[in-house]
C-alpha cells in the first residue's frame, strides 16, 4: 500500500464531526500563494452561468428513474443545472465529456445545445454496461450525442480523436480521480493546438485525490464549489499551463 493509500485510508477512518449521506477526506489551502486566479473571462461566465442555473429546470431528465437522476434537480450541490447553464452561456459547437457513466451530466448539457452541435462522451465501457445507466438509444437518434469508447487520457487514445479534441470549445472532465488520470489529460492537454478557446471544467477538485491536480494549474480558474458539485467544481480555459512541480 502507497503512502497516498494509507493516509486516505487513515483520513477516512476519522470520525466526521456531521452525520451525512456522502462524507469525503479533504484539506483547507490557502488560495493567496497560488498565482492562478480567475480573470475577467471566468469571473463574467461564472457570474452568467449562476444566474441562468436558478432557472433552469431539469425534471424532465430526472423523471428517468433513480438512483442518479433524484441529485439533477439539486442545486446548488450538484453540478447539473451549472452544467446545462454553461452551454447556455457558451453555445459551443463541439463539447467533449471525459467519463460517460450514468449519462445524466450529458444530458444535462446536451438539452441545452444546438441542433448542429456534437457532444462526444468518452468513456472505457459502453453506456449499456455502466451501473444506473439512464441514457437510452433515443439520446443518440439526432447525431448531436455520440459516445466514443476510448481513452484520451491516453496519448494514443487522444491523438485518434485529435481533430474532434481541437475543436472542442468545451471539455468536461469526470474521469477516475485516482491521482494519475486527470494529471495525464493536463499534460496531454497542454499540447493540443485548440482551434480556438475552450472552456475546461473539472469535476470533483475538493477529493483529496485531486487537490494537486488542481493546485498545479497555472492558467486562470476559478473554484465553483459552492455553485456546483459538493466535491468540487472548478473552471479553466485552454491554453493549459502547468506549474513545474506539484507541491
Amino acid at each position: 500500500m502507497s503512502r497516498l493509500s494509507r493516509l486516505i485510508r487513515r483520513l477516512r477512518a476519522t470520525r466526521c464531526p456531521v452525520r451525512a449521506r456522502h462524507v469525503e477526506p479533504s484539506f483547507l489551502i490557502s488560495p493567496d500563494d497560488d498565482p492562478a486566479t480567475a480573470d475577467d473571462l471566468l469571473l463574467d461566465l461564472s457570474l452568467k452561468a449562476i444566474e441562468l442555473a436558478r432557472r433552469i429546470n431539469l425534471d424532465d431528465i430526472a423523471t428517468r428513474g433513480k438512483p442518479v437522476s433524484q441529485f439533477l434537480s439539486i442545486w446548488p450541490g450538484d453540478h447539473y443545472r451549472l452544467l446545462g447553464a454553461i452551454v447556455k452561456v457558451l453555445e459551443p459547437k463541439t463539447v467533449i465529456e471525459i467519463g460517460t457513466a450514468t449519462g445524466a451530466s450529458a444530458l444535462a448539457m446536451l438539452k441545452f445545445m444546438a441542433p448542429d452541435s456534437r457532444l462526444y462522451t468518452f468513456d472505457l465501457v459502453p453506456w449499456r454496461e455502466s451501473p444506473g445507466y439512464i441514457l437510452t438509444e433515443n439520446d443518440f437518434r439526432d447525431g448531436r450525442l455520440i459516445q466514443m469508447i476510448d481513452d484520451l487520457t491516453d496519448r494514443a487514445g487522444l491523438m485518434r480523436h485529435i481533430d474532434i479534441v481541437r475543436a472542442a470549445q468545451l471539455i468536461f472532465v469526470d474521469a477516475a480521480k485516482d491521482g494519475a488520470m486527470e494529471e495525464r489529460f493536463l499534460e496531454l492537454l497542454t499540447e493540443v493546438p485548440f482551434a480556438s478557446r475552450a472552456v475546461v471544467i473539472f469535476d470533483d477538485i475538493r477529493l483529496y485525490n485531486m487537490l494537486a491536480t488542481w493546485r498545479r494549474m497555472a492558467s486562470p480558474k476559478i473554484d465553483l464549489t459552492s455553485f456546483g458539485h459538493f466535491t468540487g467544481t472548478g473552471l479553466t480555459y485552454t491554453p493549459i499551463r502547468l506549474k513545474s512541480e506539484k507541491r
